[in-house]
């Protein structure tokens, strides 16, 4: 078990190396579409998430469930996300949505939050159904602020939470697409703690 840990831990380290993401969200190129408590505008939602300004953050905490969706649509990108989730929450970042009246696993990338998915393969960090968490133990985002890096480049995809690879593989099920921030609440028996968004940014390459 010791040298499987070892090994995991090591070929995090190699992908970390060579599959960097948003290396700096300052720099050009960058549209930010959250910043602290501004940006719904920026949105589109579905669903009956409450989404609201509160506390330097966009959140939501009540309803059956919801997204917000960027107006615009994204082939090859970079996406630096700083949010706070609670323990029980479900969320996540959906990418290259083929349908952004129906945003789900099947019709797009998604990116996970959730701690206590029950089954931990898809967890937070991983892709569901395409990428799994190496390791789900490690990488829990429940009471705490996080950072998500995503890189979208041809079939290539590759997630990076809190400065490590957690997902990197190859996919070609979708091309481009908006992008959506989840509140899960009621999707798959999770019970909708709170998800705040701080920082959303977004850099096509």
């Amino acid at each position: 078990m010791k040298r499987l840990s070892v090994m995991v831990m090591g070929m995090l380290v190699a992908a970390f190396t060579v599959f960097g993401c948003a290396s700096d969200p300052t720099g050009s190129g960058w549209t930010t579409l959250i910043d602290g408590d501004q940006g719904l505008e920026n949105w589109n939602r579905i669903g009956e998430a409450n989404w609201r300004p509160e506390g330097g953050a966009i959140v939501a905490d009540k309803g059956k469930g919801g997204y917000l969706v960027s107006k615009n649509s994204y082939g090859d990108f970079m996406i630096y996300a700083e949010f706070w989730a609670a323990t029980d929450t479900n969320s996540g970042i959906f990418i290259r949505a083929s349908d952004p009246g129906k945003v789900n696993a099947n019709s797009a990338y998604e990116v996970n939050i959730w701690d206590i998915r029950p089954d931990p393969t898809y967890g937070t960090g991983a892709i569901v159904n395409i990428a799994a968490v190496p390791v789900p133990i490690l990488h829990k985002a429940g009471g705490q602020w996080n950072i998500y890096e995503i890189s979208a480049k041809g079939t290539e995809l590759t997630v990076k939470f809190n400065g490590i690879v957690t997902a990197h593989t190859q996919n070609s099920k979708h091309a481009s697409g908006p992008f959506a921030l989840q509140y899960g609440a009621g999707v798959k028996g999770a019970t909708g703690g709170a998800i705040k968004w701080r920082k959303v940014q977004i850099k096509p390459i």
